[in-house]
Order: structure tokens, then sequence, then C-alpha cells
């Protein structure tokens, strides 16, 4: 049979055309805020982070997210037919692009307020205490007003010669610190060093605090270091609104530089997640995706049920579905719970900053409620009552579908290990932390012990799922530091307890599992991997342009890459494409 075809008239032509012209003129013109972003001609230097490490030529961005990825050519089948289409844009000579980078650990105000007086890299009590009065000369706002609380952070006494913890009386000794309150959290963020000032404000000490310690002296005085759940008897003003937002900013600032565009809030300080919903009600939105922990207390009631899990608030830049629990305390400051007694303390094994009882009671609750429970545990003692509890779990909720996590994981038995590996529980860890407790390490835990310290290859090796972070500010936020420890396990100058070969090198990770670790693992641990973490199409343009390739420079120039251009939702957040 012949079909007849009707063959359209001048007039219907231009109707047809006219139609289609009315079409497009009500749509949107988006191609301003669409580009191709390509490598240098001839090279492939874009690290997609897809299931199979992909990398390409040339990634199209439309609006907030990937449309298609590959050759030029095959980007191009992508694009529009608008005489206005996506621009193409190259990369500089040498340099990489990675997705967005995820930190899957950190404290964003209190970074902000270490800020303002940081003490890290001091050598003796004597030179941290002349930074506290160098800070206060400098300030005439704090010379003038003895009333005002001074913070800062970053102290190390393991760093020091003496390798002790400094006392109240080494600050009041300087007549230009004496009486103000003067408060200053360690390194690990487990110990605050505090003036008699600030001292006073906790009134009435306890002889005994349970999950905590206050250092006292050969006559049972408080000598000025108070440990975990010891710093809650300080007694001090609230930040304001004003001084919230500064610290806020201030994290923020760095952290674009550094490539980050999200974070994981793990929850160190509880007003965190309340100022962050403040500034979500007044901006609509954040300056960079945050996945915020909410804080535990034993004392208060159980919230698990009254309150509901909320992912991507304020267009995917906050969740909160997760809940953040301190196990133990930290190794540095002798916190951490062991098996058996610290090397160089047989006094002590520790301690549990929560009961057995109360892990056991309050982390199937909240898996059962819809909570992703993220335990910070350091000790092999505590990762194990951690891994009872989630283990016991099971019997009331899917553990592996709501993907709990260790944070630290630091010290492990080889069975606690490979049990991780079968729950399907996230270690959350941090490699600077290796290399910042690797000159010490064996003087704490002794020979037998130590190789069981961020035994980070066994833990992979199990079948665990690693997440990077960098617990700042307790270390360096610089992503490219966490990037080098792990697959170095030496210092930035090359130097190790074992050599420049690394610390326990049979631990390390390859460069490739270390960018996993640093963009899709932290996404999945935050049940983001299917928007985040890799530069695939249908996901958000979170992309990070690096100055050199550092899955292939030498190791030595690793900590000299810089950041180029930091890419949230395919707008440009800091630098320049």
């Amino acid at each position: 049979m012949v079909k007849h075809l009707t063959i359209p008239t001048r007039a219907g032509v231009l109707a047809a055309v006219v139609a289609i012209a009315l079409i497009y003129a009500q749509r949107p013109l988006v191609a301003h805020d669409g580009y191709v972003l390509c490598s240098p001609v001839n090279t492939k230097s874009i690290y997609t982070v897809d299931p199979r490490n992909s990398v390409v030529e040339c990634v199209l961005v439309r609006g907030k997210k990937f449309v298609a990825s590959g050759s030029l050519d095959e980007v191009k089948v992508k694009r529009t037919w608008y005489p206005w289409t996506e621009k193409v844009k190259y990369i500089p000579k040498g340099s990489i692009v990675v997705p967005g980078l995820g930190d899957s650990h950190a404290h964003i105000l209190e970074y902000g307020k270490t800020a303002q007086l940081e003490l890290e890299g001091t050598k003796s009590v004597d030179e941290t205490v002349k930074l506290v009065r160098q800070h206060i000369l400098s300030n005439p706002d704090l010379l003038g007003d003895k009333s005002r609380v001074i913070f800062g952070g970053g102290w190390d006494h393991m760093s020091w010669s003496t390798r002790q913890f400094p006392t109240s009386k080494d600050l009041d000794s300087d007549p230009v610190i004496r009486g103000r309150r003067v408060v200053l959290q360690s390194k690990d963020c487990h110990a605050l060093w505090v003036s008699l000032a600030a001292l006073d404000t906790c009134g009435e000490i306890p002889s005994d605090i349970e999950g905590g310690v206050v250092v006292t002296d050969v006559n049972s005085n408080p000598t000025g270091v108070l440990l975990d759940n010891a710093q809650e008897l300080l007694k001090l003003p609230h930040p304001t609104e004003d001084e919230l937002r500064s610290r806020f900013l201030t994290t923020v600032k760095d952290a674009l530089s550094y490539g980050l565009t999200s974070i994981h809030d793990a929850g160190l300080d509880p007003m965190s997640l309340d100022f962050f919903e403040r500034e979500v009600a007044r901006e609509k939105s954040l300056p960079i995706r945050i996945y915020a922990m909410k804080h535990f207390d034993e004392q208060e009631l159980y919230w698990g049920n009254t309150t509901i899990p909320y992912s991507g608030a304020a267009n995917g830049w906050l969740s909160v579905r997760s809940v953040k629990i301190f196990a133990d305390g930290a190794l540095r400051t002798g916190g951490a719970a062991l098996h058996h007694h610290y090397h160089d303390n047989p006094s002590t094994k520790g301690f549990m900053r929560l009961s057995e009882d109360v892990l056991v009671s309050v982390i199937p609750r909240f898996l059962k409620d819809g909570w992703q429970v993220n335990v910070h545990a350091i000790g092999d003692r505590a990762n194990g009552l951690v891994l009872d509890a989630f283990e016991s779990a099971l019997k009331d909720a899917n553990v592996t579908a709501l993907r709990p996590r260790l944070e630290h994981a630091q010290i492990m038995t080889k069975e606690d290990m490979e049990r991780l590996g079968g729950l399907g529980v996230i270690a959350s860890v941090q490699p600077t932390h290796a290399i910042s407790d690797m000159s010490y390490a064996e003087d704490r835990l002794g020979p037998s012990r130590v190789h069981q310290l961020y035994a980070f290859r066994s833990i992979l090796n199990s079948g665990t799922r690693i997440a990077l972070g960098t617990d700042f500010p307790v270390e360096e936020m610089n992503p490219f530091k966490t990037f080098y420890a792990a697959i170095t396990r030496t210092t930035v100058s090359g130097q190790s307890p074992h050599g420049r070969g690394g610390w326990f090198p049979e631990q390390c990770l390859t460069r490739e599992e270390t960018l996993r670790g640093m963009t899709i693992d932290p996404a999945y641990a935050s049940f983001t991997e299917s928007t985040l973490g890799s530069i695939e199409p249908g996901k958000l343009a979170d992309l990070v342009v690096l100055s050199q390739d550092v899955m292939r420079v030498p190791v030595d120039r690793i900590m000299e890459t810089k950041v180029v251009a930091t890419v949230i939702d395919g707008k440009v957040v800091y630098g320049d494409l």
C-alpha cells in the first residue's frame, strides 16, 4: 500500500518554526550557567572516581549538575544547539580535576575558635605561655577588658621535652595573664588547660567524675587540666551569635581554599547544630555542604524517637541523620580505653566515657529509630565494646542499611578488624593522626601492641569501607597532608620511627584508595553517594582543580599542591576557571 504524504505548505513550515521559537523563548536561557571543562590538549586529567576509576578528557556542567564526561567529541553530543551554547574551558597545563573533596570527621566551629589563638607546634610550656601573653598584648579589646574569656588551642604536651601536663600556675605566673579566664584546648580536644580564674568557675570540684579526670597534684589539689567529661565542669558565658558566625566563616574560608566541598561535623560542641540550623533559616542556604552529627548526652532524655532525621535541607546543603556518641577518651591524653594498661603508665588502662550498659542500650534504639550511629572509639577495649553493641543491634535493625560508623577506630584487635568488615560498619579514620602519634606511640602502647594502631590496610582488607578525614582542628585541615600521610606514613620531611620507608609501611593505602577515601567514600558514609563524590552524569557538579597531578607526582612534591578552583553546584566558590 502506498501511503499518501502530506507536504507542508510554506505557511505551515513558518507556523511550526514560530511555534518552536515561542517554546524556546519561554525557556530560561541556561547557556551561561553551563560549560565544558577540559584537560589540556591531548591529555586526560579529569579523575572521575566512578566505579571504573575512569580518567577522561572533558566534563560537561549544566546548571548544578554534571551532564556528560568523556572526550570533547563525546561531550559535544550532549551540548545544546543554541548559538550561545556552553563555552569550552581548559584547565592549566599540569593540573587535574577531581571530585569535590570531603572531610569525614571535623569540628567546624571549634576550628574557627582555635584559630583565634593557635598553639600548635610549641615546644615547651614557657613558649606556649608567651604566645598567650602576646595574643593579649596585641588585641586592645582583650588587654583592656579582663572579664573577656581568652580561648586558644593546639598545645601538645607530648611534643614537649617534659611530656608533663601544664598547670594553671604556669599561666598565672605571667602578670599580663594573671587574673584572666584563659581556656586552652589540647591538640586532641580531649583536655583543657585553664587559668586559676577559669578554674574557679567550676565551683566545688567532685572527687570522682565518670568518664573524665581532673588532674591533681600530690595534695589532691586541681592543677588546671581537665580531661574529657571533666571539661564540662567549666561555667563560661555562651558565645554570641556574631562570635559563632565569625568562627564559622573562618572555617569555611579555609575549607574552600583547600578544595573541601563537604564536611562531616562530628558533634564535639552541641551548639554547632543549633547554629547551622539558624544559619540556614537566616540565609536559606550554607556556603559549604555540612553533614552534621547530633550530639548525644546520656544525662538528657532519649530523643531518637521524638526527633526526625533529615537529609539535604537548604537545597542539599545540610543533613542531620546521625548521632555522635563518645565511647572513650584519646591516646595522647591517656584516656583511650585499652584491654591492658598503658606501657608508659601501668597504673591505668584509660577509661570509658560511657558505660557498656549505656552503649548496649542506646545504640540499638537509635538504629531502630532510623539514625546512623557514629561512635568515637580510640582504644581496643572501646572499639570492641562498640562493635559488641552494633552486633547485638542486628536483632532489631538492619545495621548495614543504616551504615553505622566507628569514628577513629585507632587501636583494634585483629579479631575486631575482621568483625568490622563482616558487620558492614564504616571506619572513619584520619591518616594525619598516624604521622602525629607515631613518635610516641610505641612508648605509650609497647612493642607488642603498637602494630594495631592505625592499621588502615588491615581494616580495608577486612572488607570495611574507609572514609578519610582530618579531625580538624586536632590536625591540619589541609587534605593534601591527609593524602600524603595515607600513602607514605612519614612526616612531610620523609621521616618515621621505621625510617624513610614509612611507619609500618604495609599499612599504607594506594593513591587510588586514598582519593576514593576523600571523595566517594565520605559521600557513602553520609548517604549521598547518588548525588556527590564522583564526576558522573546526574550528580551535583562539585569539583576541584588542583595545580598538579597528585596521582602521579613524586611523593615529596604532594605537599606543594594548590587549589586552582573549587566548584560547588557548578559555580566557582574559590579561585577561577
